[in-house]
């Protein structure tokens, strides 16, 4: 067998796991003055990552014993990911530099949480799928507190560890009972196992399976750690936390769904199903009380994955291609919108509550104009792209007759445009609070435009990730 076979599926890793250790030694050996270096040359490999993952072409090649698997569903998702990796570190170098925490760990550490997402989204077993989570997740612990001399910061890692520790531990003993009762790690393997056969061992350890993902996923009823994390972690680990991990996460349950228990529909169907109602309901609810903005996207985010898990309920090719455009749509608008958040400085001090946008309009009309947009779309009001997003989820259910599913998610919708209208309201209808905000970093000014404007004409030029969505969907079957 050549070493093609086996280096061409993983180079995107192979990448950013020798950038991550080559750059570790550079930070380690010239100490302070390389961060600025190393954080460049950290966005070099995360574009040299996302350029191999999305030019090269797919073969559906499994490797390692068939533990890694990589097709155009996984291309897919490591694309959305390492793009999210790649834009919040682009908008983190100022942002940091300002709160005075910019390390070399910082690059590394998320060079390493994005190798374990990809790691995550390609696994083909168990086990990998273990050895992906873990890695994403303890660079992440580092992240959420990785502001040390902010005690929301460090209360923020703690909760986030803890919690993430027993969402592995649940994980990893669900996942040794689908073991035990099918006798393989293999996602195919477990399919051809169990032969649309329902033993309640299975059962359980796909419930505690579920229970791990949904924590990543931040979705009902293991979602308490998202408003305090959101709030507590600086504004770019929120940004990350809010879009790449949930890539992979969302990733990983539709492969595992799908490809290992496509015979026992009905039995976790009722499991994605209940976390998606609950997530919707809660995120449009809880959210409208909130005054800080990053909590309030910690509700939007936890809706949002519950939307999205609506096209996944079905588990039909059609579901599937509408969770991929959905979450697409969700990158985009994240990343404007906490790219605005950041932009909420007066003084040099980092402003985050909605109030404090009132007026924003007058006072920066361009920046109110795009956030606008994005909160229109978040809302879901046509013709932007978050109208898009959930028409293909809710088009997906139906087809599946899942009529009960679609209308709650549509009554969540309106209960959620509620808060999304009222921050656009604040903009051009009160009266501007006090000073303008402090001039805006050029990057995150340009992530804040380039997301308006991709949500205002996704509708125009809707085709490139439409067909890769339908080719990513159709290879998982």
């Amino acid at each position: 067998m050549s070493p093609d076979f086996h280096l061409g599926p993983v180079l995107p890793e192979l990448i950013l796991a020798v950038g991550a250790l080559v750059l570790l030694m550079v930070g380690a050996l010239r100490g302070e003055r390389s961060t600025a270096l190393v954080t460049e040359l950290a966005i070099v490999v995360l574009g040299a990552a996302f350029l191999i993952d999305v030019g090269t072409s797919v073969h559906g090649t499994i490797v390692f014993e068939g533990a890694f698997l990589d097709d155009a569903f996984g291309r897919f998702m490591k694309g959305l990911a390492l793009l999210g990796s790649l834009v919040t570190l682009v908008m983190s170098i100022g942002f940091l530099k300002q709160e005075g925490i910019d390390r070399f760990e910082y690059p590394v550490l998320i060079l390493l949480s994005t190798l374990g997402m990809l790691m995550l989204i390609s696994a083909n077993s168990l086990i990998a799928l273990y050895l992906g989570f873990e890695l994403m997740s303890l660079a992440l612990y580092v992240l959420a507190a990785f502001h040390r001399d902010n005690l929301r910061a460090s209360e923020a890692g703690l909760k986030y560890f803890v919690l993430g520790a027993l969402s592995s531990g649940m994980l990893l003993y669900g996942a040794s009972l689908i073991y035990g009762y099918s006798g393989t790690v293999l996602f195919s393997g477990i399919a051809t196992a169990l032969q649309g056969n329902a033993h309640i061992g299975v059962v359980f350890g796909l419930v505690f399976l579920s229970a791990g993902l949904a924590f990543k996923m931040s979705t009902v009823p293991f979602h308490m750690w998202t408003p305090d994390v959101y709030e507590g972690a600086p504004t770019p680990v929120t940004a990350f936390f809010a879009t790449a991990p949930k890539m992979a996460a969302v990733a990983i349950t539709v492969r595992i769904i799908i490809t290992a228990f496509p015979g026992i529909l009905h039995e976790w169907q009722q499991i994605i199903i209940f976390i998606s109602i609950a997530s919707m309901a809660l995120g449009s609810f809880a959210a409208i009380g909130q005054t800080n903005f990053k909590r309030l996207m910690a509700y939007s985010a936890i809706g949002h994955m519950g939307f999205a898990l609506v096209g996944l309920a079905p588990g039909t090719e059609a579901g599937v291609y509408g969770v991929l455009i959905y979450l697409s749509i969700y990158l985009v608008m994240t990343l404007g919108t906490f790219a605005a958040i950041m932009m909420m400085r007066r003084g040099g001090v980092n402003i985050e509550t909605t109030a404090d946008l009132a007026g924003l309009g007058r006072t920066r009309p361009a920046m109110a104009f795009f956030l606008a947009m994005l909160m229109f779309s978040l809302a879901g009001i046509p013709p932007l792209a978050g109208f898009f997003a959930k028409f293909y989820v809710f088009q997906a259910a139906i087809q599946a007759n899942l009529y009960a599913l679609a209308v709650l998610g549509v009554l969540s919708s309106v209960v959620a445009a509620y808060y999304y209208l009222r921050i656009v309201k604040m903009m051009y209808f009160d009266e501007p609070t006090g000073v303008a905000f402090d001039k805006a970093n050029p990057a995150v000014s340009f992530v804040l435009g380039a997301a308006g404007l991709a949500v205002l004409l996704f509708w125009v030029f809707p085709a490139p990730i439409v067909a890769s969505a339908a080719a990513a969907a159709r290879s998982l079957f």
